[in-house]
């Protein structure tokens, strides 16, 4: 009988097995869904054994939440890069606005996001943290669209979410509009996206 892996105790060579893990994982998913990939064939594109893989992760889900959580740092570091723009936050958003863009329409990278999103459909656990994820990316917007840099400190609660909930909307949908019209590039989504946006984070009455 082949013996278990140990788990590594040296803190930086676990997270190091880890990411290793996660994007091992992450390539799976992209390649066959959530449900296709089993965990013989995460271990096999991992380079380690599955019994190896469970000392860090006790179950698949276990890393598409793991996989969820490394997503949402990415998002607040993109925040923090637009609270340190030395702009206001119009210019800060538009200046960064081709980088979403870009990130959005990746369907090589985000078509993942849209395995997660079906799986939320069927599993709680996964709806439940999707759901926690957009809460705090609303938050960190509702943060930077409030803040003394912005053109809309003042407006009202109502329309603030309005206002994030669209802009939110405009970037998540890019991915399926690129699955479904391949030709789409991203200097013609700019075209309208740009002035768009501008519209949504400057005050209605001066948007014109």
């Amino acid at each position: 009988m082949k013996p278990k892996a140990k788990r590594q105790t040296d803190p930086a060579i676990a997270l190091a097995r880890r990411e290793q893990i996660l994007t091992a994982a992450a390539e799976c998913f992209r390649r066959k869904g959530y449900h296709g990939a089993g965990m013989a064939e995460i271990s096999k594109t991992a380079g380690m054994s599955a019994g190896h893989i469970y000392n860090y992760f006790e179950s698949k889900e276990a890393i598409i939440e793991s996989i969820i959580e490394k997503d949402m740092e990415e998002m607040f570091s993109i925040f923090q890069k637009f609270e340190d723009h030395p702009g206001d936050v119009l210019a800060a958003l538009l200046d960064s606005l081709n980088i979403g863009v870009q990130r959005h329409m990746d369907t090589g990278s985000c078509v993942i996001d849209l395995d997660m999103m079906a799986e939320a459909g069927r599993n709680i656990k996964v709806a439940t943290l999707l759901r926690e994820t957009d809460i705090q990316a609303r938050g960190r917007m509702r943060q930077l669209l409030t803040s003394e840099r912005s053109a809309l400190k003042d407006i009202d609660e109502r329309e603030l979410e309005s206002r994030i909930n669209v802009i939110f909307s405009m970037m998540a949908g890019l991915l399926l509009r690129k699955l479904l019209y391949p030709e789409l590039t991203e200097e013609t989504v700019l075209i309208a996206l740009r002035p768009a946006m501008k519209t949504l984070l400057m005050p209605f009455d001066k948007a014109q």
